[in-house]
């Protein structure tokens, strides 16, 4: 069996804040290839930090990532006829990606507002270590703590 090698597509920063997580973070926010309108839901957001907690939006947002960044998941290993949730920890890549996903699901889920603000309130409770995305970090982490009985099968 070979291993099949991952292409690494390297991603130009965004226009305004010229970050590379930014520019991440608007792909994730994008769907259906429909950019132009994700960068306007997301600079709309960061704008609202701006104008909410009168400092700068970027550092709220970096602070946000960081906070909800998970540091272990579980992941289902098949030994023996049964499957064991095994913790393990949560490599750098894609610890900023589930963290980018569980913010922008949280915003998703609030109602009655449009999505710049969402993710803006959002952004600002985990930036505080509040909010849904926080919650999602804990119950993973909660998880990982419970199964750490299966640790020794993560190899």
């Amino acid at each position: 069996m070979s291993q099949i090698k991952k292409e690494i597509r390297i991603i130009q920063p965004d226009p305004v804040y010229n970050d590379i997580l930014v520019a991440k973070f608007i792909n994730q926010v994008m769907r259906r290839g429909k950019k132009e309108k994700a960068r306007k839901i997301v600079y709309k957001a960061l704008d609202t930090i701006k104008e909410k907690t009168k400092k700068e939006p970027l550092e709220i947002f970096n602070l946000a990532i960081q906070n909800t960044s998970p540091l272990l998941e579980v992941k289902p290993k098949r030994i023996g006829g049964a499957t064991y949730q095994v913790p393990m920890e949560v490599k750098g890549e894609r610890r900023t990606t589930l963290a980018m996903r569980w913010v922008i699901q949280a915003a998703k889920s609030r109602k009655k507002k449009p999505m710049g603000e969402k993710l803006a309130e959002e952004l600002i409770e985990a930036s505080a270590n509040k909010g849904a995305a926080i919650k999602k970090k804990e119950d993973t982490h909660r998880m990982a703590e419970t199964n750490r009985a299966f640790a020794h099968f993560a190899w």
